[in-house]
């Protein structure tokens, strides 16, 4: 034994050849501060081998190396001086594996991402198995790789490809990899090691001249500067495209490879320590770096959920076709649960099978679905009108139209009918659940399964929990949310439950303005294009329905009346009474159409200006800001302080997944976090005469004045 630490040994293997292997504690090898020391220890003790001919680099595990621990990060990047002091002394360990004077080959299985990529990048060889995903997604987390990089990746495959990579993060599969130069070979996973060490001892023998492929690294990019200045040009400019201004990270990384192209190994990675201390300071990663750990958080609850669960979902049934219903059958037979469809009417089943047939054929336009496998989801999904077509199945979603009183009928007719043990859920967006159940014999095996639109883009489930149903029951629908690809946050019972609850108040500070003569138009291109949302509150009203809208305020007046009176004189409830549905009609806030080239197409409705006595008034962009943002926290402070969603980070993912906040800021109590809560109080106070929803809690108040973090643990 070379080296045995505890997350990494080294041996020799075969005459002169050692083999140093990743083996971690845990389900997956990652680089945590102590591997880095680890690894640091071994590569010197490798160095001072006697009779060292060459190194193989494998792993234990199905897959080789993740990338750096994450979890460290928030920490240590508080400290912006421990920062630099580790980043520098980390990114050299991996010169200390470039450096070893002899033939190295990585040998990469599963995942080989950031840091893990980066130690196959300090090799001289790289052979992957068919199971391989190689890349770089530091980028989706608002940094740079740190670990060489920027450095090595441009001199290895180009500065084109590279930047691509770097910039974007995308993940490549093994024959996308061997096309671009990433790897040097692609074998079966039973032959990884066995063609690891055909490829050392071949650079042993001299077949291969492994000192030819290392030294590009050790020096400046190679390139024509007409080339290169070409390359940079065309980087920056499809970075601000594609990332805009609110993503600093693919600007630094392509910043930190044109310094680090002019210059040795040592200045390169000096350009990229800089770029990567940098990032780590910003708004934008710490958000990312958020949602990463909140994402982990879910998911983790999402598993433990479903080890709880004592009843497994192997056959549902979807209870309203149409576009909802179809949608849902269609992900569930996707994913591989088969699903009976029913409705009273042969018309909304042929709509339901021609939705999850339009899904499919676009997939298969696409390249991403072959016919036989369109053919094999379209046979999952059984349409019938029938009411025994649903006996034995495990769960029954209502899917039906939003009115109380007949999805109370349709769930009370479908208990008598179903299995003992059979799961009910309502698709509902804003019924209460426990005036719902109030119709069911059983309410312990009910609950709210609230799907967003369009149902195989959106990630979000909500399962809310009513006062009576069972922990078991949550469990089971939360494990098969899970398998259908969903991303599952329980909530309690409450009117609009989280995502549209505190929507609501956001679309009430965005009306009050319009009621105020405040172009709409210019509202939603300050809280997209600096804000950060995909549509303005406008647009986002007219894509969900102005109809639908409407119909929440009268939902959220019912539960809130002093905070959320229903105004039938504000801008949605105008709209709504002419009839000005949005985008289902083409025409709400904006007129629909297609141009020239038929594409869609919206224009300012200049009826509509004139209907709500809108001017040309501006507001200043920080007050539009505000006075859509301050109500939408301070409900998600509230839903958290009466426990309708059990953490911050939950709330967070809930509307980043459903509703689409901008993941730069990282979710409302991130954004809360960066604002800080003293000054997001200070600002609330400000406009706290416009009403309630304006006027911060005792709790957040509190928070405030202690000094304390939503976020915290």
């Amino acid at each position: 034994m070379i080296y045995q630490g505890d997350s990494i040994r080294v041996e020799f293997v075969e005459d002169g050849i050692a083999e140093l292997q990743f083996a971690a504690a845990g389900s997956v090898n990652k680089f945590d501060q102590k591997t880095l020391e680890e690894f640091s220890q071994a590569l010197k003790q490798l160095a001072n081998t006697k009779d060292l001919r060459g190194v193989i680099v494998t792993s234990s595990k199905p897959t080789f190396i993740v990338g750096a621990d994450i979890t460290e990060f928030l920490t240590l990047f508080a400290d912006v001086e421990q920062t630099k002091v580790w980043v520098a002394k980390a990114s050299r360990v991996f010169d200390q594996l470039e450096d070893l004077p002899v033939p190295t080959v990585a040998a990469v299985t599963g995942f080989a991402l950031g840091g893990g990529c980066e130690a196959a990048l300090a090799c001289d060889y790289r052979v992957v198995d068919t199971t391989a995903v190689i890349g770089l997604p530091e980028v989706k987390l608002g940094l740079i790789p740190g670990f060489g990089g920027t450095m090595r990746l441009p001199r290895i495959i180009g500065p084109d490809n590279a930047l691509e990579l770097i910039t974007t993060g995308k993940n490549n599969k093994p024959d996308d990899a061997l096309k671009i130069g990433l790897v040097d070979s692609v074998v079966a996973p039973e032959k990884l090691r066995d063609a690891a060490l055909a490829i050392v001892k071949s650079a042993i023998a001299g077949d291969l001249n492994w000192q030819a492929k290392r030294q590009p690294k050790l020096e400046p990019l190679q390139a024509n500067e007409t080339e290169s200045t070409m390359t940079f040009v065309t980087a920056k400019a499809m970075a601000a495209a594609q990332a805009g201004k609110h993503y600093p990270a693919p600007h630094a990384a392509i910043k930190a490879v044109e310094d680090g192209a002019k210059h040795h190994r040592e200045e390169a990675l000096k350009a990229e320590n800089a770029a990567f201390v940098g990032l780590t300071q910003t708004d934008a990663c710490r958000a990312q770096v958020g949602i990463f750990m909140a994402d982990q958080m879910v998911k983790g609850k999402a598993k433990k959920a479903a080890k709880l669960a004592t009843k497994e979902i192997k056959r549902a049934a979807v209870l309203g076709a149409g576009i909802m219903g179809g949608g849902i059958a269609y992900q569930s037979a996707y994913k591989g649960v088969p699903v009976v469809m029913k409705d009273i009417r042969q018309d909304a089943l042929d709509l339901g099978m021609n939705e999850a047939s339009k899904i499919m054929g676009k997939l298969v336009d696409r390249g991403r679905m072959d016919h036989k496998k369109m053919a094999k989801v379209l046979s999952s999904i059984t349409p019938t009108l029938l009411d025994d077509g649903v006996k034995g199945v495990d769960i029954v979603v209502e899917a039906v139209v939003e009115n109380p009183d007949v999805k109370g009928k349709v769930l009370a007719q479908m208990e008598s009918i179903v299995d003992a043990d059979t799961i009910l859920v309502s698709n509902t967006s804003t019924i209460s659940i426990d005036r719902l159940a109030k119709n069911l014999k059983d309410p312990s095996r009910f609950c709210g399964m609230h799907f967003f639109n369009p149902v195989h883009k959106m990630p979000l489930v909500e399962v809310i929990r009513g006062e009576k149903t069972s922990e078991e029951t949550v469990a089971a629908v939360v494990a098969y949310a899970t398998r259908m690809g969903k991303t599952a946050i329980v909530v309690n019972d409450c009117p609009g439950f989280l995502v549209n609850r505190v929507l609501f108040p956001y679309l009430a500070g965005f009306a009050g303005m319009v009621d105020e003569g405040v172009d709409f138009a210019g509202i939603d291109k300050v809280m997209e294009r600096q804000f950060g949302w995909p549509m303005g509150p406008a647009y986002l009203s007219d894509v969900v329905g102005i109809d639908t809208a409407d119909h929440c305020t009268v939902v959220m007046a019912d539960g809130f009346p002093s905070r959320m009176p229903r105004d039938t004189s504000s801008a949605i409830a105008k709209l709504a009474a002419a009839e000005r549905y949005g985008q289902k009609n083409g025409k709400g806030f904006y007129n629909y159409g297609v141009d020239k080239k038929g594409r869609p197409a919206k224009e300012k409705a200049p009826e509509v200006y004139e209907m709500l006595g809108v001017t040309d008034k501006q507001l200043e962009a920080d007050e539009i800001i505000a006075r859509c943002m301050v109500p939408m926290v301070n409900e998600c402070v509230r839903c958290l302080e009466e426990g309708i969603v059990a953490s911050a980070a939950e709330c967070d993912m809930a509307l980043l997944y459903g509703l689409g906040f901008p993941p730069f800021r990282g979710g409302p109590f991130r954004y809360l976090e960066t604002v800080g809560l003293a000054n997001f109080v200070a600002l609330a106070d400000k406009y706290a005469h416009l009403g309630e929803m304006y006027q911060v809690t005792d709790g957040l108040r509190e928070m405030a004045e202690s000094g304390k973090s939503y976020l915290a643990g």
